[in-house]
């Protein structure tokens, strides 16, 4: 065609028309020829041909189609008459290049002209409404087809499966496929089973994926990377399996994005060493292992909190021409650093990042807010957060977590309140969560009930984290009916966790017989497939604990492997030792706490020997603090109690000797302190304090020159 253009150029017997410079037009969309098409566009100007519809649509496609959209735009804005093919071209192209808003401003547009849109334009706004997130203007769009009497053919029917997935309403989309029995293809397929992934229906997405395979398509690699992150997210290592045996079968292993999605699955499922065998397994194609490889098997190895392992895979990294660590590889190594608490660590990979020129964005920011604050290293962590350029509800969340995880609770509540102030976002359950745990802490029901005033003005999802939160602030800071009442609300009973909380806070207010009817009554709700854990059992004990009712606690103790398969922890031991210590059955205790399957803690030992006391058992006593501090030399506590036991009894020439082991050690009690609520103002305090701390005395009731005497 461009040969044909040449030799009429040169020819003055024959003149150009439209269709002639069209076909040229069309030639250099597939030669990508943007040089030759300019010197085109300006013959079409000198000629007049601009405003022909067949010429200035060509030249809309064309650039179009090479992503120069303002070129496209000028050519279209020219055209005093535009056909469907026009309006085709530079919607597709705006579509194409992102610019989704643009494009859906001009299908508007283009609905308002008597030109009737096509199939390529409506799957182009469709497309726009599935970036957009634009649910209502595509269901119009949708709407359109139908009453138009548009057919929608398979590639249409896809675009729409694509947009109700990427909206969130797989109902709709299922609800379509479905009636799609004798239209489906391989896209129609994998589009499906993407959008169930993408909505966390794993289970669904899993079966269809088998469906598929049945019914004698072939699945491609998108359909097995789709597939495999849902088996990775629901912990499905049999199903993820057996599709590692299919993408085999298939020889799919030579994709290197289904062999990540491999790497990633078996470290969700546990599998770290089946997740190394594939990646150390990459190496036999043609490819080697690229940096989206590595990053996926740094992040197994970080998930396991395998520290040496990140790095050593990290180190290897670095080592490669071919491979350059990124955020990510950052990021997860952040993680691990972290979790592991190396705080050493987190600093070298704070270092190489801001070494490496990469810009400090949300994901990286906030995994550093994360490590310091882990770590302890609150005031590092103010700094990164302060330094970030971009903020949001996640990086505020992590920041007000690290002062309760610092046991700074004011801090954590202040930051909460210059978020309010400054960011201009709205805090969700997180943010409720850290605050009621900073409420907790600080025992102050007048801020806990604060927060939750704010959970239901601002609409916050109420799910199980936050009201497990409110009935432990509620229960902590000495309102259990409130707690009880938070647990009464619909959707609440529906989780373990808020019934393993409200057991445990009845125990602490020594509300045993409601820990107990409780108990029985989770038990009573089959619907709800409600199984008590190891945590259910530690509230069931401490109840019994409390209310003195030994029997009941031997035999819900003995019970928990038996009938409900929950295996007693060292934590379960120490309650029923402290059961049958609080009762008088020092014999009993000794001999559960000396044949358990664990080593003794020395807290273990500690509370046997407060019972000791109680009871003046001087032998066992001995015994026990000799076992605490074996383990523990440097705690003061032992040494008090069994002082404590010897003064009881007179003996106060072993309560002497028991001091100068202690000076001599260099064993120091450290004082204890309390706190309490005044004026809404938390003040903390030790005994000498009720002598010099003016609002402690005016609270006991006293007058200060009073308490000073």
């Amino acid at each position: 065609a461009l040969r044909v253009f040449l030799g009429f150029r040169k020819s003055l017997s024959e003149s150009l028309n439209e269709f002639i410079l069209a076909s040229v037009l069309r030639a250099c969309v597939q030669l990508r020829d943007i040089v030759f098409a300019r010197q085109i566009q300006s013959f079409v100007v000198r000629s007049g041909f601009e405003i022909d519809v067949y010429v200035g649509t060509s030249l809309v496609n064309f650039y179009s189609k090479v992503g120069l959209m303002d070129d496209a735009w000028s050519a279209f804005d020219h055209l005093p008459v535009k056909n469907s093919v026009t309006w085709t071209a530079v919607i597709v192209g705006y579509s194409q290049i992102g610019s989704n808003m643009i494009a859906l401003n001009l299908f508007d547009s283009m609905l308002k002209t008597d030109v009737r849109p096509d199939k390529f334009v409506i799957s182009s706004a469709i497309s726009a409404c599935s970036s957009l997130n634009f649910i209502d203007d595509g269901k119009q769009i949708h709407g359109y087809l139908y009453r138009n009497e548009i057919e929608l053919d398979i590639s249409l029917n896809n675009v729409v499966l694509d947009f109700y997935t990427k909206c969130r309403k797989v109902n709709v989309a299922s609800k379509l496929f479905e009636t799609m029995t004798d239209s489906r293809n391989i896209v129609s397929w994998t589009t499906m089973i993407a959008g169930y992934m993408q909505n966390s229906c794993d289970t669904d997405a899993m079966e269809l994926f088998a469906e598929m395979t049945r019914s004698g398509w072939a699945a491609d690699a998108f359909a097995c990377t789709s597939v495999l992150a849902s088996c990775g997210a629901i912990f499905a290592l049999q199903q993820g399996r057996q599709v590692h045996t299919y993408v085999v079968k298939s020889n799919l292993d030579n994709d290197e994005y289904v062999m990540n999605a491999l790497i990633d699955m078996y470290a969700k499922c546990d599998s770290l060493a089946d997740s190394r065998a594939v990646f150390d397994g990459m190496i036999t194609f043609t490819y080697d292992n690229n940096t989206v490889s590595y990053n996926a098997i740094i992040q197994a190895y970080a998930s396991e909190e395998d520290a040496v392992g990140s790095v050593k895979l990290f180190n290897k990294m670095r080592s490669m021409a071919s491979c350059h660590p990124n955020l990510v590889t950052f990021v997860s190594l952040l993680g691990v650093s972290a979790s592991c608490g190396e705080v050493d660590l987190g600093r070298q990979i704070h270092g190489l990042v801001v070494k490496s020129g990469e810009f400090l964005d949300l994901y990286s920011g906030t995994a550093l807010v994360d490590l310091y604050s882990k770590c302890l290293r609150i005031a590092d962590a103010s700094l990164v957060f302060d330094e970030m350029e971009e903020q949001d509800i996640v990086v505020w969340n992590a920041m007000i977590s690290g002062h309760t995880l610092n046991e700074e609770h004011e801090e954590a509540v202040k930051k909460y309140r210059g978020f309010c102030v400054s960011s201009g976002m709205k805090p969700n359950e997180f943010t409720f969560v850290a605050l009621m745990t900073a409420s907790t802490s600080l025992a102050s029901l007048f801020l806990g009930t604060q927060f939750h005033c704010q959970i239901i003005k601002t609409g916050t999802k109420f799910d199980s984290h936050v009201s497990n939160a409110l009935i432990d602030m509620y229960a902590k800071c000495g309102d259990i009916e409130e707690a009880k009442e938070i647990f009464l609300i619909e959707g609440v009973r529906d989780d373990i966790v808020c019934w393993n909380s409200m057991i445990s806070r009845c125990a602490e207010h020594g509300h045993a017989g409601d820990a107990l009817n409780l108990f029985e009554e989770m038990l009573t709700l089959k619907k709800k497939k409600l199984k008590p854990n190891s945590i259910t059992f530690l509230g069931i004990l401490s109840a019994c604990s409390h209310a003195g009712l030994v029997e009941s606690g031997l035999s819900y103790f003995n019970s928990m492997e038996s009938r409900f398969e929950v295996k007693p922890d060292i934590e379960h031991y120490a309650c029923m030792a402290d059961l049958l210590g609080r009762a008088g059955r020092l014999s009993e205790a000794q001999n559960l706490i000396e044949h358990m399957p664990f080593e003794a803690s020395s807290m273990i030992w500690r509370s046997f020997l407060g019972w000791c006391r109680v009871f003046g058992e001087i032998s066992l006593g001995k015994h026990a603090a000799k076992k605490a501090m074996v383990i523990q030399p440097d705690d003061s506590g032992p040494y008090v109690l069994l002082s404590n036991i010897f003064a009881s009894k007179g003996m106060w020439g072993d309560v002497k000797k028991l001091r100068n082991r202690m000076d001599r050690s260099g064993i120091v009690k450290e004082a204890g302190c309390s706190w309490i609520e005044i004026g809404r103002e938390v003040h903390s305090f030790t005994s000498q304090d009720m002598t010099t701390h003016p609002h402690l005395a005016k609270s006991m009731g006293l007058p200060f020159h009073f308490a000073n005497l």
